[in-house]
Order: C-alpha cells, then structure tokens, then sequence
C-alpha cells in the first residue's frame, strides 16, 4: 500500500521546463531540426531489426537517425532514405586501439570489407585534415574500457559530449542505490527515474574545451541505443526502448533552407551542419527548444553556431529562450572553457569585445519528490563560436 501511494505522489510530479500548449517564439533566421545519431541494431550489439528502430524513431518525431552498427561493413545493409517525415542514414562504429569511433560518409558506402580495411581507412581520416567526405565523431571518450587519453587528432570532426550509456554508467559508480531507485519510480513516473540519473560530463567537458587550443572540434549527443534485453520471469522486457532513449537527448542542426524530401541532398545538409558544428544538443526530456535561438550579430550577418568569425566593432551574442521555463534557470556564457556571462533572462544581448572560444549552456533546477531534492541541470548545449582577431 505504502508504495501505490508514494507512486501516485511521484505521479504527480512533472518535470517539463516549458509548457507544450503555449505557442513558442520561433526563430527566421534558420531551420530547426532534430535527430540522433549512435543507434544499434541486432546487426550488431542492438536487440531489433531496423524496420522496428525505423518505426520508433518515427514515434520519437525525429527528422533524422543515423544507424552505427558496430563493426559492421555490409553494403547491403546500409539504409538510407525517408520513411515518412524521418530522414535514415548508415554509418560505422569502429573499434580502433582502445576506443570507438563513428564514421558517416557523405555517399552511400562502407567504409571497408572488414575491420582490417576500415581501421586502415579510418587511420588515414585521423591523421588528415578533416576529410570533405566522412563525419568522424569519438564515441564515449570516457566509457569503461574505452577511454581515450593524449591529443584528438587533427582529422576528428567532434567527441560525444553526451553519451546515454557512459552517463549511465557514471550514476552507477556514483551511487548503486541511485539506479535501482529509479527503477523503483520507473512504472509511474519514467520521465522521473531517467532525469534524475543525470550527471553533468564534467570529464568530457574539460576534454572539449581544452582541445579548442590546437585545433577546432564540436560536440554530439550519442544515443548509444540498443535496447537490450531484461530477462523477467517468463518476459524478455527492453530497456530503455529505443522510442524512449531517443527521447532523452537530441542533436538539434541549423540549416538556412529546409529539408525538401530529396535524400541526398538533406543528406548532405544534414551531415554538412553537424560536421560544421551548426548545431545544439538538447536534454528534449525535459522541453522541446525548438525556438532556441543563439547567434552572434556584426554589422554585416549574423552567423551561425559554428562559425569561425573575425573579431569586429559592435559584435554581440543574442540568445533566446522559447518560453520562459517552469523552474529557476540561468543561461551561462563560457569563453575558453571559463564562465563569461550569466543571465537570467529569456533574451540577453551580450557584448562579444575579445578573442576566444564561446559557448552556452541553459541549466534549469527542477524540484524532484522527496528523497531527491532540486539540483542544476543542463537543458541546452550550444557548439562553440570560433571569434578570431
């Protein structure tokens, strides 16, 4: 009895930042669209076939996925395409020394016959400038078993800043009971028991703004979804579903012109955006950001997250939230890995006078049901702006 009736208390709590029936602020100066990449398939060390992720990622409202089986070169098995609204593309997850990494081309292709030829392959792309044909993105850099150490090579476009499972296994370390906690909230209140599992990347993020020093990298969101099967009793249950992971974190690319329905050429925007770094990446458990908005203004454009820009009079950083969120916020403004601006605001104007690496994070301090209290979390964030003299 005790627990129905503590379920239907956490029941009751909702943790959304922004309220779905109000009409949102959206933003003129680009498009807004969302997508995950990092996806297993019972190819490789997923438990469904495609047809059935395809299917969850519609139920998601993705607009686009991008498929990594692990070790996995079959051509024949590559998927690209629209079904509906939602955008498929293949790539590779390779496992390369002591990590992974995930390599997507531009062109429907495997990157190899086997692992042989795609690690030869991939340690070409490594040791190159950035290639103009493949998205190079290292997977969980401090995973269990998998972490990377030394310099990011120069052919890298960008690290998982946010990878589901690495996350997941932090709160595990941190905290066995955290973990079975949440299972024990998880059938009243699944948005309740995932949430509260969050811990910021602190190492990734320390590895992200240290590397800006030699060279430019960008951050992704891995989903790292493969719904693995729990045996219980006579049930083989999946969790979390693949619908359900890719509805926790998303990559959120800006492009100036819509997707128009043609595959390779919203590939190729698509793929063009995230390796250029015109994106964010978005906590969407917690509130749709469609409508986000960060730019920086000269007196000549307003450029993109991403950019590389040339220091000049009068510039400034315009942000701005789609609503006003339900609980404390602040949206803070980095500038080579350090604090620059906090504001309190839903827009801010903020003067940008000197060199550097600029970046923002929107955190958010939702109220949790006892035991858990109100903690800082990061809804939003942004890929960095390169301001050069």
């Amino acid at each position: 009895m005790t627990y129905f009736v503590y379920g239907f208390y956490i029941s009751q709590n909702d943790l959304k930042i922004v309220n779905p029936t109000l009409k949102k602020i959206t933003e003129s100066n680009y498009y807004d669209y969302k997508g995950v990449i990092n996806v297993h398939s019972d190819l490789s060390i997923g438990s469904s076939p495609i047809t059935q992720i395809i299917r969850s990622a519609k139920n998601a409202k993705l607009d686009f996925m991008i498929l990594t089986d692990l070790n996995e070169f079959s051509e024949k098995n590559l998927v690209e395409g629209y079904f509906d609204e939602t955008l498929i593309m293949s790539g590779s997850k390779i496992s390369y020394l002591d990590s992974r990494f995930m390599v997507v081309p531009f062109q429907k292709q495997a990157l190899g016959r086997n692992l042989g030829e795609a690690q030869v392959k991939l340690a070409d792309l490594l040791s190159q400038e950035k290639s103009n044909d493949y998205l190079v993105i290292l997977a969980h850099p401090f995973k269990s078993g998998f972490s990377w150490t030394g310099l990011l090579p120069q052919g890298l476009d960008g690290i998982e800043l946010i990878n589901l499972k690495s996350l997941s296994q932090r709160a595990f370390e941190l905290s066995k009971l955290s973990p079975l906690w949440s299972l024990f909230v998880y059938p009243f209140n699944p948005t309740l028991s995932f949430v509260r599992l969050f811990n910021e990347p602190s190492d990734e993020i320390t590895m992200f703004d240290s590397s800006h020093e030699y060279g430019r990298f960008y951050a992704f969101s891995g989903a790292e979804a493969s719904a693995r099967a729990v045996p219980i009793a006579n049930f083989l249950i999946k969790f979390p579903s693949y619908q359900k992971t890719f509805e926790m974190f998303s990559n959120h690319v800006l492009l100036k012109s819509e997707l128009t329905g043609n595959v390779k050429s919203d590939k190729t925007k698509i793929l063009t955006a995230l390796k250029n770094g015109n994106s964010y990446l978005a906590f969407d458990m917690l509130g749709d950001p469609k409508g986000f908005s960060c730019l920086i203004e000269d007196r000549t454009k307003a450029h993109l997250i991403g950019s590389k820009i040339k220091l000049g009079k009068n510039m400034k950083m315009k942000i701005r939230l789609p609503q006003t969120p339900n609980y404390f916020f602040e949206t803070v403004v980095y500038r080579n890995g350090n604090r620059f601006e906090t504001v309190n605001t839903t827009d801010a104007e903020i003067e940008i006078n000197q060199p550097g690496v600029y970046r923002v994070q929107v955190r958010v301090s939702p109220y949790f049901p006892l035991p858990d209290a109100t903690k800082w979390i990061t809804w939003i964030y942004t890929n960095p702006f390169y301001v050069q003299n």
